[in-house]
């Protein structure tokens, strides 16, 4: 007995083996309907591989392939799958009444969206979003505006259609179609807005037809990529699934490892012996000319010439040369290797003088961009707690995919930010930072450079080094990866709100990093650009102050300095602005005004808004004076329990936005101020030090920044134009 139950569990241990290195049963199903079901694929227990429910198809009684429940047009061994997926609309009547809405959330298992699939949005009075989350996590949206019906056939340009790229790594998508006006203005030829993946070049509009009566047509072809588990190749070696006479690579959605055949064979890689030698003798795939004849090999093939030729290259005979053309052969063949020796010298000196030549520009630019004066002063003597890293040129180029415009994070009056990753797999913020030519201004970026450099605030985006190899030196900040508070605040394609404590909390890491930089940090640092777009946050929503490029240092032997008026409009101190004279109390009034943005949930600077209240300060101060505070309150947060702290806040914000900076408080005491909100809810009122605000004060200060910048603006928001004024540098 003991022997026989042995014998049963050797037998189910090598079947269990099998299934997993890819050895499905012999009485799998193979076919579906149209479609061949082939493994890691199957339709039942021990068909498909053990490892990934996802490769668990199902075949109807009616004969149709499906994975979950979408149909299946085709599986191909190269790594995707051909599906069918719903499109989604919204529909309305002739008043603009909703009739019909479909919204879709589609799941892949470990299945992803291949990049060979466009986002599709037909409707003349219509947008779309696409929302996904898996290997990264983006969203994406396409719009279409006409007011009659488009000409153009075939071609989903913009009229009444448009499309837009859809990267890979998607294992979930959701797409949500929307109106601007309901259609009203186009419902006679336009009742509904659709929104559909499709595979690229799959969809041929036609505008009379597809902007009527597209709901006839229900599903598009959509490309999905598969792969075998979560690792890599290499870390899979003598443990992948892959066959006999097959190969291992890694798959391009970035997860797991996918099977080929070798050069010469056929067939499925996943089986154990699925990859079949090709003859390409009989099924003429060789390319021997004549007269020479194939000789088929295992994996590859031979040509082969008859008697009294000789082979001149591996698919061609030439007859054999007789011996008095032997030496002029012989002279020929001699005179083209010299001459292609030659050429290679030249090649050669060619590469190494442009290759000093590049060296040369490097060693400039470092030097131009105060490189020496760097790294002297972070070798000079005494404890340091610097760590500048200077990093090259050729490694920034490869973090950016050679600056490639899909590494473009943002741009503006600062430069422009790439997504950067670093040889360790470590994802950076590489930022082309503005420096002009003259010495002072380079002494100052190389100054900047290192107190930075030496902030180590959990609040505060670390800089982690910098190159100076390039035209215009590069900075490199630590990434954050969920946007700035101005988005979750202000941009629609954020679904969810800040609560009341997140707001608070918020409010008060970003005063203690104020507070920080003033007082605390080596050298006093003035931010000079607090905004809400400047303000990062985590995946935790924790607050990362960044943007240090407009920042100034402040001397130990000053209190304010004089320097070209430099910020944003709605959030510049109006003191600073008319006198150029920068300190602290600068940022303590930008800070007031973000302040009120998270109380209000309002913009600092709208034009919607009348003429007296377009400045938040002045909204703000106007509310309070009149016992009005409720009415612009963010009705998200104001609740019964939390009345008093949001008054609290409220008159903090009041204080810090006064027109002079002497009756300003200091970042230390607002921070004390707002952390004994959060912490007790029972602070008491601040003292009378600092008298209430009149309104013409607020007034007062508007009216110069208003007069100054009211015809710039730039930025638009996803949908809906809004204007925002910049002084100096457009930021």
């Amino acid at each position: 007995m003991k022997v026989q139950g042995l014998f049963l569990v050797a037998i189910f241990c090598l079947s269990y083996t099998q299934l997993v290195k890819g050895q499905p049963r012999k009485d799998c199903q193979t076919r579906c309907g149209d479609v061949a079901v082939e493994y890691p694929f199957g339709t039942s227990q021990g068909c498909y591989y053990l490892g990934d429910d996802s490769f668990n198809l199902t075949c109807n009684e009616k004969e149709e392939l499906f994975f979950g429940n979408m149909p299946v047009i085709n599986i191909s061994l190269s790594g995707q799958l051909r599906i069918r997926l719903v499109r989604s609309k919204v529909c309305y009547d002739s008043q603009g009444k909703q009739t019909d809405y479909i919204n879709r959330n589609i799941s892949l298992g470990n299945l992803t969206l291949s990049e060979h699939n466009k986002f599709t949005v037909v409707g003349c009075d219509s947008y779309a979003y696409l929302l996904t989350s898996g290997v990264e996590k983006y969203s994406t949206g396409c719009m279409s505006l006409c007011y009659s019906v488009p000409s153009k056939k075939g071609s989903c340009s913009g009229e009444g259609c448009c499309q837009t790229p859809v990267p890979r790594g998607s294992s979930f998508v959701r797409v949500k179609p929307d109106s601007f006006n309901n259609h009203t203005t186009v419902y006679h030829f336009n009742p509904c807005t659709y929104a559909f993946l499709v595979e690229d070049g799959k969809f041929d509009f036609h505008a009379m037809k597809d902007l009527y009566n597209l709901q006839d047509v229900t599903t598009f072809p959509v490309v999905l990529d598969w792969s075998i588990g979560n690792e890599t190749c290499e870390k899979v070696v003598g443990k992948n699934i892959c066959g006999g006479n097959s190969t291992c690579f890694d798959s391009t959605s970035g997860i797991g490892y996918n099977c080929k055949c070798l050069e010469g064979f056929e067939g499925n890689p996943y089986l154990p012996n699925g990859c079949q030698d090709i003859n390409e003798c009989i099924n003429s795939r060789h390319n021997c000319s004549e007269p020479s004849t194939c000789e088929n090999v295992r994996g590859s093939f031979n040509c082969k010439c008859p008697s009294g030729y000789r082979k001149d290259s591996p698919n061609s005979c030439t007859r054999k040369v007789r011996p008095e053309y032997v030496t002029w052969t012989q002279i020929f063949l001699g005179t083209t290797i010299s001459f292609s020796v030659i050429l290679i010298g030249i090649s050669c000196v060619q590469q190494k003088i442009k290759h000093r030549k590049d060296t040369e520009l490097r060693q400039k630019f470092f030097e131009q961009n105060g490189g020496r004066m760097l790294i002297e002063r972070v070798s000079g003597a005494g404890p340091s707690n610097v760590d500048v890293k200077i990093f090259t040129e050729e490694g920034m180029k490869e973090a950016t995919n050679g600056y490639d415009e899909s590494r473009i994070l943002g741009q503006g009056g600062q430069g422009t930010v790439y997504k950067g990753i670093l040889p360790d797999n470590s994802i950076v913020a590489i930022k082309k930072a503005r420096l002009g030519g003259d010495c002072s201004q380079v002494e100052q970026f190389i100054n900047e450079v290192l107190v930075l450099s030496q902030i180590n605030h959990r609040n505060v985006v670390k800089l982690l080094g910098c190159c100076l190899e390039t035209e215009i030196p590069l900075l490199v900040y630590e990434f954050i990866t969920n946007g700035t508070l101005f988005d979750h605040m202000h941009d629609s394609m954020f679904d969810y709100s800040l609560t009341w404590e997140n707001r608070l909390r918020i409010a008060v890491e970003i005063a203690g990093t104020l507070a920080y930089l003033h007082s605390s940090a080596s050298i006093p640092i003035i931010h000079r650009d607090i905004k809400t777009a400047n303000i990062l946050l985590d995946e935790n929503l924790t607050a990362k102050v960044a943007d240090f490029g407009a920042s100034r240092l402040i001397p130990m032997d000053k209190e304010q300095l004089t320097t070209m008026v430099q910020g944003t409009l709605g959030y510049l101190d109006p003191e600073y602005y008319n006198t150029g004279l920068l300190n602290e109390k600068s940022d303590v009034y930008s800070f007031g005004v973000v302040l009120m943005e998270l109380l209000s949930g309002q913009k600092a600077l709208c034009f919607e808004r009348p003429q007296t209240s377009k400045h938040l300060v002045n909204h703000f101060a106007s509310a309070m004076k009149a016992n009005r505070l409720h009415e612009i309150i963010d009705g998200q947060v104001m609740n019964e329990d939390n009345q008093r702290e949001i008054q609290e806040a409220a008159r903090v914000a009041v204080e810090c936005t006064r027109l002079t900076g002497e009756e300003r408080p200091k970042m230390k005491e607002v921070a004390a101020e707002l952390e004994g909100l959060r912490v007790t809810k029972t602070k008491q009122k601040w003292s009378n030090q600092y008298p209430e605000p009149k309104e013409t004060e607020h007034l007062l200060g508007v009216q110069i920044l208003s007069a100054q910048g009211e015809t710039s603006s730039i930025g638009y928001d996803s949908i809906k134009n809004v204007a925002i004024l910049d002084i100096e540098t457009g930021r």
